[in-house]
Formats: structure tokens, sequence, C-alpha cells
């Protein structure tokens, strides 16, 4: 018997939201292991270079917590994208602070790394703003359904 058109659409929702996350947590690992790799057969790296493999490491790394995260605790109400929207404010927050910084010991450049960290800020804030958005009309829904 076919499952109701609903309960078809619920399953798919619910399969996408897992596929993001497989996605997350394999891709963080991958960039966790080729960084690391890279880090450790390539002793004579200049300091900066190491220390931009180092950020860029616990950024795969965060990413691939996060995804095995949402894979075992299955967060609802979207806390996950809360999550996620959060974690994407503090990188576009230490990707400005790095990319002007870069920009300032160069002596150029300057006004065109405020501008692009500024865009991934906004873009980062806007999104998390809906997560929390979302999730408040989710808590507000279950509440009135009794929940």
């Amino acid at each position: 018997m076919t499952p109701p058109p609903d309960e078809l659409a619920d399953q798919l929702f619910r399969s996408r939201g897992r596929v993001g996350h497989v996605l997350a947590l394999v891709s963080g690992l991958a960039g966790a292991c080729v960084l690391g790799l890279l880090w450790l057969t390539e002793p004579a790296l200049p300091f900066r270079t190491r220390m931009a493999f180092l950020a860029l490491l616990v950024v795969c790394a965060f990413w691939a917590v996060y995804g095995g995260w949402s894979l075992i605790r299955r967060p609802l109400l979207g806390l996950d994208r809360v999550v996620a929207g959060w974690a994407a404010v503090a990188v576009s927050v230490a990707t400005t602070a790095g990319l002007t910084t870069i920009a300032a010991s160069r002596g150029s450049g300057m006004p065109l790394a405020a501008l692009v960290g500024a865009a991934f800020l906004v873009v980062a804030s806007a999104l998390t703003i809906r997560a929390h958005l979302r999730r408040a009309a989710l808590l507000r829904r279950k509440r009135d359904l009794g929940g």
C-alpha cells in the first residue's frame, strides 16, 4: 500500500536534512585529514602558512563534529540551523579579522578586505536570524499544539 502524500513529503524532508548532515560530516573529516596530513608532511612551512592551515583545520573539524552531533542527536525544532548559523557568524568574524590583518600588514587592499568580510558577516547574520525566527515559530507551534 502506498503511504499518503503527506507522509512521503515528511520522509523526503527528513532524509534531505540527513544528507546535508552527512555531507557536513564527510567533507569536514576529509578537509581535516587532508590539511592535517599536509601540515604534518611539510615541516618547513612558514609560520603564517602553518597558522592558516591550523585555522582551516579547526573549521573542518568543527563541521565534522557538527555533522556527527546532528546525526547522532537528531536535534529538533531547528536547533541544528541555529548552531550552524552561530558557527557561520564566528567563522565570518574570524575570516574578517584575518583578512583585515593581512591587508593591514601588506599596506594595501584594506577596503576590499573589509568589504568582503562585511559581506560574509551580513550573510551569516541574516541566516542566523532566520534560523532563530524559524525555531521560535516551531516552538510556538509546539506549545500551541500542547507539546
